[in-house]
């Protein structure tokens, strides 16, 4: 399939990047109801960055906590409906946080927009008008959420991302300084997402030339940053993860994920875990799926003294294994990926089973 996917409109990069944001913001300012809707991570509040934020006295500032939870289509929704009956709709929405304020950004956009829940629109192209203009300000690195035309949320029913070209970002801001204060552990689980990503990506049959160039890149820079004679977590090596999250997360949207993120999308939506760190576990079990990626991982593991969680299972019951386990396998289009067009003939709800039971 040919995909015709639109990018990110305008990307500013380098360290002290952010104080351009004031200017971009007052070029729209003119629209909607003339007011900003800032989404911040909550980690923020209290700090300078909060008081870096380009506000005028009539914008919104909005910080959310999503330590532990992931977005959610309530809060999405709920967001929405709340500054539409106290403002009316923003000139723009402003995400500063990670990949989950990222999501949440992108999502709101386009719900001031389109009637109802964004339920509703839990999958591909269902979102049916444009959404409003959005900038991204990525404060950790390593989803790709920046560059991804997916904002993914967990609903009642399923965790699957808002999927279309609106999705995307009119304009991102890539500022290093900014992910200088992720914790270490955090910082790595991140940057590990834009390595399985990149591997996934490659060992499918999605994968292309177009995919791998930018794949192959990322995958070098995180070499460099987690395994090289610098390793660890250093401006420059924020300088190089950073763009290696833009790179991946651009491979990722020419090809696909995987069996590592259908695993992790079971763990969140049952169990609430964080989607990097799920990643991060489900990955270390799959080297008969991934075995170069998860032996290099695992030396990356060992460079930078990371202890992941293990015999996690031994804590589930079979009706908490089942149910992610039904989680994983609803997401076709990542086990098409991986395994072939016959999945279906080789992947049954016992086999997801067993590789929940690994973790």
């Amino acid at each position: 399939m040919h995909k015709n996917f639109k990018g990110v409109e305008k990307t500013v990069y380098g360290r002290g990047a952010f104080s351009q944001l004031g200017p971009i913001v007052e070029e729209r300012r003119g629209e909607n109801d003339h007011f900003m809707l800032f989404l911040v991570d909550n980690y923020f509040k209290g700090k300078d960055l909060e008081r870096r934020i380009p506000a005028q006295p009539d914008d919104i500032v909005q910080f959310i906590d999503v330590d532990p939870e992931e977005p959610t289509t309530k809060q999405v929704d709920g967001i929405r409906d709340s500054v539409m009956a106290s403002m009316g709709i923003p000139s723009a929405v402003i995400g500063i946080g990670g990949g989950s304020i990222m999501d949440i950004a992108k999502a709101v956009s386009l719900m001031f927009t389109n009637e109802g829940s964004s339920v509703k629109y839990q999958g591909l192209n269902l979102i049916k008008k444009p959404g409003i203009y959005h900038i991204g300000v990525p404060t950790i690195s390593g989803t790709g959420a920046e560059v991804s035309m997916t904002a993914v949320l967990t609903g009642p029913e399923k965790k699957l991302g808002l999927k279309c070209e609106w999705t995307v970002f009119n304009q991102i801001v890539l500022d290093p300084e900014l992910i200088a204060s992720v914790p270490r552990d955090k910082w790595f689980y991140a940057g590990m997402d834009t390595y399985i990503h990149c591997i996934e990506s490659r060992d499918g049959i999605l994968n292309n030339a177009y995919s791998t160039a930018y794949g192959n890149q990322a995958l070098d820079l995180c070499r460099e940053i987690y395994l090289g004679d610098k390793a660890g977590q250093t401006p420059e090596n924020d300088d190089k993860l950073m763009v290696a999250s833009l790179m991946g997360g651009l491979s990722l949207t020419y090809s696909e994920v995987g069996i590592v993120h259908a695993l992790s999308y079971g763990l969140s939506k049952i169990l609430g875990s964080k989607h990097c760190i799920s990643n991060c576990i489900a990955f270390q079990h799959l080297g008969d799926y991934y075995p170069q990626g998860v032996a290099e991982f695992n030396e990356m593991i060992r460079k930078n003294n990371i202890v992941l969680p293990r015999n996690l299972a031994k804590g589930w019951s079979e009706e908490t294994i089942t149910a992610m386990a039904n989680v994983s396998i609803k997401l076709e289009h990542m086990w098409n990926h991986a395994i072939g067009t016959d999945w279906k003939s080789k992947v049954t709800l016992d086999t997801v089973k067993d590789l929940f039971r690994r973790l």
